[in-house]
């Protein structure tokens, strides 16, 4: 069987948490959460079972002439472990050949790597993605499905927002079970995204039988700017709980196509990113469901319009333990 990589939230990126990340480890310590809000667990040892279907689609639409064609990485369900501790974080998956039966196992490798970090009043988000090999289902729009393995899509990119109230939100808690939301809160957040994409292949990206004028065999991408949005906990019952971020953007998009001859061009582009959490979360185990998405779009190749669709579903389930002085030692408590 032939190995596909993923590096699940947080898990050999901690490297990278740990270099780059470190401003918002130092924001942490200075701002404490609020107690009536949210209850630590850093005494706890989070530990979980999960399953999870990471993706980044490829979409190509001609409104004028009706045409609108999605391509699909040949990605799969992963069942993954995974532990908590603190600050710390590491989960690993892989993917189970019983879960992707349509998956296209004679594909080349793909790595994913997504890291979602929250620290007290900040939410970013790290994206590495290297897919290579997509899929064009057949659908209602066309008669035809499509193998594509050479086409290669990868993306780099950040997203960071401010939470003004984060003191009363704990996306931890959401998110990593690691805390606990004990009153409902929102709050507005503030901040920038910046991407660089890149799609090619062998050959036209839009099928021949489509026979579009503005194809091409290259693409390149790069997006920048503000972001705003409202992040919001609901608590009820004794533990049950649903948390989510809408958060919008407009930012200035750079598109260079290259077929024949070489085109660029400048715009304005929007996007959007949501994110959710549902489930019962108390001090010693929790069930829930995350989801992750992320919709970049890029700036248009004349009549073409082009955009990437990234998204993370997750089912967790969590037990927590006491850590023990050992533990608490070795992180320095």
């Amino acid at each position: 069987m032939k190995a596909i990589w993923r590096v699940e939230d947080e898990s050999i990126f901690n490297c990278f948490r740990f270099s780059i990340g470190f401003f918002l480890k130092v924001e942490a310590q200075k701002a404490q959460m609020d107690t009536s809000y949210v209850f630590s667990q850093s005494d706890k040892l989070v530990t979980r079972f999960y399953l999870s279907k990471k993706y980044t689609d490829f979409v190509l639409s001609n409104p004028n002439e009706g045409k609108n064609i999605r391509y699909i990485p040949s990605s799969g369900v992963n069942l993954g472990i995974g532990v908590t501790y603190q600050k710390f974080t590491i989960n690993l998956g892989f993917p189970i050949d019983i879960f992707n039966p349509s998956r296209q196992k004679d594909f080349p490798d793909l790595l994913d790597l997504q890291s979602h970090l929250y620290t007290t009043n900040w939410m970013v988000d790290f994206f590495g993605q290297f897919y290579t090999g997509y899929t064009i289902p057949e659908s209602s729009k066309t008669d035809y499905s499509m193998l594509r393995e050479d086409m290669k899509v990868r993306k780099l990119g950040i997203l960071a927002g401010y939470i003004l109230k984060g003191e009363q939100i704990s996306l931890q808690a959401a998110s990593q079970q690691s805390a606990i939301q004990k009153r409902s809160a929102f709050s507005p957040l503030v901040g920038f995204e910046a991407y660089r994409v890149l799609v090619k292949g062998d050959s036209v990206i839009f099928p021949l039988e489509e026979n579009i004028e503005t194809n091409f065999i290259r693409s390149d991408y790069f997006h920048f700017g503000p972001n705003a949005g409202l992040v919001g906990s609901l608590v009820f019952g004794k533990g049950f709980f649903i948390t989510g971020a809408l958060i919008a953007n407009l930012g200035a998009g750079y598109s260079r196509w290259d077929k024949k001859k070489e085109t660029s061009i400048w715009q304005m582009v929007p996007g959007y990113a949501a994110r959710g959490y549902a489930g019962f979360n108390n001090r010693k185990f929790s069930v829930n469901v995350n989801y992750v998405f992320k919709y970049l779009e890029l700036a248009d190749h004349l009549e073409l319009n082009q955009s990437l669709r990234t998204g993370n579903y997750r089912f967790n389930l969590v037990y927590k333990f006491g850590a023990g002085k050992r533990l608490e030692n070795l992180f320095g408590n």
